[in-house]
């Protein structure tokens, strides 16, 4: 989910870097191979911010428009999981209960079964047939009343799903809630035979339907064509419109979506799970706030956060940290949990750790964002102070291995620095930004930060694939 196509001018101005304090001077320029690349990219070096800084050192080596603040976009997910890990601890878990409010009788429930969510970002589509099965085990083999699902642990302005750019069905833009299951995501299957084109969605929710405009035609497959997905209501269903062409030629293709209301659609999804083990169910899903006299059927606990914090640093996952940020003002500040609340967290975290970012602008903490700002010396800090910290190891492991797995995998291949550098990655369109830590080629550890901020930043990973391939290198002269 590092990926995410919008206009670079989407606001009608520049994306601004701001100049806070005069430059570092320091004895180590940009080396020449990041100045070339820099070129070859047609990247202005001002636009171009880099700290390197020896782990646990008073000073770092090099430092250019390292104090000026850029836009990291997943980078800044450094922040929030950090602190997620120091305020909420490794094994920290996210619960999700069910619930009844009336009696159970010879396998009837005479009444409604809620679902209350408490943020779990993790809770899989496995995980609710586990849910099911709990409530199976209790001998509940059918519920009078509703699948109601209760997200009130967080209070969320309504979220258009298509304001970031445009593509509302695409998983980054899937909004948090308390309650969220499978991501809020199906996989639509699309293939093609003679006559027809074909669809199948998997988990398609209860309450979903399926519906197919898409047109077979002739020709070679277009591998870049993708079709329309559009959600339209109507007749008490949540109609999933596929549209579009697709060629004899293609072989199947897969695409995940972002569908409806999460909440809902985990009801739905637990409805239809209910469904196919064989209960039954006498209304359908609805969203609600759990009342004073239910009662407690069951829970299920998520994955600790060591491992959700590894899900969003390797593969940044922007759902899954918007939910962390929700969490922390929750748990820290009281439910319901906000994002004002989450931001508050964080900054009088920072300012604990004696971490001032007078630059720092945090919107929803995962980077999937116009207005996020923070400076490479501001991050590279942020790093010294986790490396210092008790939590480092599970810090640094969370984060892509150059070369080797997540968000870089494809990165720095056949470089001496492959299998030897953690590097949380951020893209943008207009964004292109790095950070985390280095291991040379004679032991020691490195902190790393680039960000470039500029049209043509697409372009400018070899800038960045030369800086770390220079460090582990020793920085030669």
């Amino acid at each position: 989910m590092g990926l995410m196509k919008a206009p670079f001018f989407s606001t009608g101005r520049p994306l601004a870097i701001i100049l806070l304090l005069p430059a570092l001077t320091l004895a180590q320029a940009l080396p020449q191979q990041v100045i070339q690349s820099l070129k070859a990219a047609g990247i202005p070096e001002n636009r171009f911010g880099a700290v390197v800084w020896e782990a646990g050192a008073a000073e770092p080596v090099l430092a250019h428009q390292a104090q000026s603040a850029f836009n990291p976009a997943s980078v800044m997910k450094l922040l929030t999981t950090y602190a997620g890990l120091e305020l909420l601890g490794p094994a920290y878990s996210w619960k999700t209960e069910i619930y009844t409010d009336g009696p159970i009788e010879k396998g009837r429930l005479a009444g409604n079964l809620y679902l209350k969510g408490y943020g779990d970002p993790a809770l899989t589509l496995e995980r609710v047939w586990l849910l099911v099965r709990d409530v199976r085990q209790r001998g509940v083999n059918s519920i009078d009343g509703d699948i109601v699902a209760d997200a009130s642990w967080f209070s969320l302005p309504d979220i258009d799903p298509a304001r970031f750019d445009g593509e509302p069905r695409r998983t980054y833009n899937t909004p948090p809630s308390a309650l969220m299951a499978n991501f809020n995501a199906a996989t639509v299957h699309v293939s093609a035979d003679a006559s027809q084109v074909k669809l199948a969605a998997d988990p398609l929710p209860a309450g979903y339907s399926l519906v197919n405009l898409m047109k077979l035609t002739g020709g070679n497959c277009n591998e870049e064509l993708r079709p329309n997905f559009d959600l339209m209501p109507g007749n008490g269903f949540q109609h999933l419109v596929v549209s579009g062409n697709f060629s004899q030629a293609c072989a199947e293709k897969r695409y995940v979506i972002n569908l409806g209301e999460p909440a809902l659609t985990a009801a739905g999804m637990f409805l239809g799970l209910w469904k196919e083990s064989g209960g039954s169910v006498a209304g359908g899903v609805a969203q609600s706030v759990l009342p004073a006299n239910a009662t407690l059927l069951g829970w299920k606990e998520s994955p600790p956060l060591v491992s959700i914090v590894r899900d969003i640093n390797k593969w940044s996952n922007n759902v899954m940290t918007r939910q962390l940020l929700l969490t922390l003002g929750a748990e820290k500040l009281g439910a319901p949990g906000t994002q004002e609340k989450g931001e508050r967290v964080l900054r009088e975290w920072l300012l604990k750790k004696g971490l001032k970012f007078h630059e720092l602008v945090i919107d929803n903490g995962a980077g999937l964002s116009r207005i996020e700002r923070i400076s490479p010396m501001s991050m590279a800090r942020l790093l010294q102070a986790a490396y210092r910290g008790p939590l480092f190891a599970k810090l640094e492991s969370s984060l892509p291995i150059v070369a080797i797995d997540g968000t870089m995998k494809t990165r720095a291949k056949g470089n001496g620095v492959a299998g030897n550098a953690h590097l949380k990655t951020g893209t943008l369109n207009g964004v292109k930004s790095l950070a985390g830590y280095v291991l040379d080629n004679q032991g020691r550890r490195w902190i790393v930060v680039s960000f470039i901020n500029h049209a043509n930043a697409e372009l400018g990973g070899t800038a960045q694939d030369a800086l770390i391939e220079w460090v582990y290198q020793g920085m030669p002269k």
